[in-house]
């Protein structure tokens, strides 16, 4: 073998070894969101199929909803808190298609992340209308100054007036020890997470792209969430 062709073995061999660990890097972090979208669908699984839990009558009124599946050891940051999870919205004219693929969010504020006995608490927002579907989609906003928020109403049957929940923008339920409650997320903030969108999409692609584009598909990951909410509210309920 002539010199020239050693040098050439020898420098491609080096370039794998180099390239290897970063290979394997972004694997790890497409697989880190694909558990994201899966433990989004068990989250939101147990909050319709338990009495206590999320009113179906409510989910067929949200144009969006939003999970935060949260972690334990990434609950508190010197004295901050944060989540991260995925928003779904229905897709159509005035909201009237089915659910579309999913784009990541983030939760950040000090009045979320809070554990019971080391338990991690789960997050799910449901957005009531379109200035809340809307302003989620371009920048960061604060629950209950950009948007209204309130703890949401959870059982099969409403004791109150669903008008009176209806005006608020955003409705909010915590689930900590397998136990679904409201729970007020004023202070807090929603963006786009942008760098897990990338990552998980493969490009450069921003919130309202994913959930307005007709052309952005669903990962495989997201299949069993979408195919949840369809099955429990295929259609938009004025």
């Amino acid at each position: 073998m002539k010199a020239m062709d050693i040098k050439r073995w020898a420098i491609a061999i080096v370039g794998v070894f180099v390239l290897a660990p970063l290979s394997f890097a972004q694997a790890q972090e497409l697989t880190k969101y694909q558990e994201r979208l899966r433990d989004a669908h068990a989250v939101m699984d147990d909050a319709l199929h338990v009495p206590e839990g999320i009113p179906h009558e409510l989910l067929d009124k949200a144009r969006c909803v939003i999970v935060i599946p949260s972690v334990v050891k990434a609950a508190f940051v010197l004295g901050a808190s944060y989540g991260r999870g995925v928003m779904v919205c229905r897709t159509g004219e005035d909201a009237r298609g089915p659910w579309g693929a999913p784009a990541m969010y983030a939760l950040e504020g000090g009045s979320i992340g809070f554990q019971i006995g080391g338990q991690a608490t789960d997050y799910i927002l449901l957005v009531m209308n379109p200035r809340g579907a809307n302003s989620l989609l371009h920048s960061k906003v604060r629950l209950g100054g950009d948007l209204s928020v309130a703890a949401g109403p959870v059982g099969r049957d409403l004791s109150a007036d669903t008008d009176a929940y209806m005006r608020s923008e955003i409705l909010s339920y915590s689930r900590a020890r397998g136990v679904f409650a409201g729970v007020s997320l004023e202070g807090s903030t929603l963006r786009p997470d942008n760098d897990a969108n990338r990552e998980l999409y493969g490009r450069k692609v921003t919130a309202a792209e994913i959930v307005k584009g007709s052309e952005v598909r669903a990962p495989a990951s997201a299949h069993e969430l979408l195919s949840l909410l369809e099955e429990s509210s295929p259609s938009l309920k004025s």
